[in-house]
Formats: structure tokens, sequence, C-alpha cells
């Protein structure tokens, strides 16, 4: 279902703050801080090549970031101080952000999702994506290319309250957006393994 939405002359102010943030991603560790340490990040051609280790290790803690440093050295095959060392490591480097729970937003209230393709102005950019981060609906939020500036999903109650959220994204030019109906693929992985798998090839085995 998509609904396309011009704007109006002006805000009604409305900023709804009721629902929780979530996002897609694995449970904190109490060991391990939600966030990778606050050291500066190494640029991009500087970090260190991942090998077959740590792609073993960021696939593991994607399952279950609550796993102790003993399972994962077990599994990998290595000692646990080894281990931690290249956890340490991969946070330095930014390559592991942070580790967070996945919540439900139906568990919380939030029954409904969609996704609102934003038209704004060019020297409204900025700003539009200044609004984005402090209204709490918004789970992502993304500058995309073609005909709209940006693309967010939203988790909201119900259509007024919906209605509330996209009124207070505004000035923008149009607003067009799509409910959620299912989601047969959400919150995936990232596996770091299919960087180096020809995709013609898997395409082959799948016949």
């Amino acid at each position: 279902m998509e609904t396309g939405r011009k704007s109006k002359t002006s805000p009604i102010g409305v900023s709804a703050r009721s629902a929780t943030r979530s996002s897609g991603a694995t449970t904190q560790k109490p060991v391990r801080n939600s966030t990778a340490p606050s050291a500066k990040l190494q640029p991009l051609q500087s970090r260190q090549e991942l090998d077959k280790i740590d792609l073993a290790l960021i696939e593991e803690l994607q399952d279950n970031a609550r796993i102790s440093f003993a399972e994962l050295a077990r599994r990998v095959h290595l000692s646990t101080p080894a281990v931690i060392d290249r956890i340490h490591r991969l946070e330095q480097t930014g390559v592991i952000l942070r580790y967070r729970a996945e919540i439900d937003p139906a568990a919380l209230g939030l029954y409904v999702r969609a996704f609102v393709k934003v038209t704004v102005a060019g020297d409204r950019l900025g700003s539009f994506a200044r609004v984005a981060r402090d209204i709490p609906e918004i789970l992502e939020c993304h500058r995309v290319t073609g005909n709209e500036s940006f693309i967010v999903q939203v988790a909201v109650r119900d259509m007024n309250h919906l209605e509330a959220v996209i009124d207070s994204l505004m000035p923008y030019v149009a607003t067009n957006t799509s409910m959620v109906l299912n989601s047969p693929v959400q919150s995936a992985r990232i596996a770091p393994h299919t960087a180096v798998i020809d995709v013609k090839a898997r395409r082959v085995q799948r016949r």
C-alpha cells in the first residue's frame, strides 16, 4: 500500500515521542561495552586485512553477542587471550561498531511499520537529517539516489501516530509512504564470506 503526501504550508509542531527506538542487532554481552572503545578509528586503508578467523568471529558474534570469550576460543580453535585481542582489534578498527539488543516493536505497542520516501529541497538536506535523528519513531534514515531524497523506516502505534510523525518531518516537498505488511527477511546478519563468493557460481548451485 502506498500513499502520496504533499507538504502543508506549516508544520503542526508534533513530534510523537512515546515510542522506544528499536534496532536490528545482536544482544549486548554483559562484560563488553555496548559500543566499541572510544579510540580513534583507523582509516579504511590502514585497517588490517581480515583473515578466516576474523570472519568466523564476526559471524559468531552476529549470531550471539553474549557468547563468552572462552566459547568463542573453542569454536575458532584459538586461546582465549588471542580471541580477546582479535575482538578488541575489530572494535578499535571500526569493524565491530556496537552490541545491541534486537527488540520486537509490536511487543512495545508499535504495531505499524512503514517506509516513508521523502523529497526535500536541496538547501534543507542537512537540516532534515538532523530532524530525523531526533525523532524516536524513526528506526532508519537513508540518503538515497532517485526522485526522493531520503527513505526512513518508522515504527508507530497507528495511522494517527504515523501522520504525526510525518508532519514532524516538515518542511518537505512531498512524501510517499509504503506500509509494511510482513518482513520475510528482517535484520539479516552480514555474511563476511559472501564477499569472496562469485555470485554467478552461487546461482548455479541453487539450480
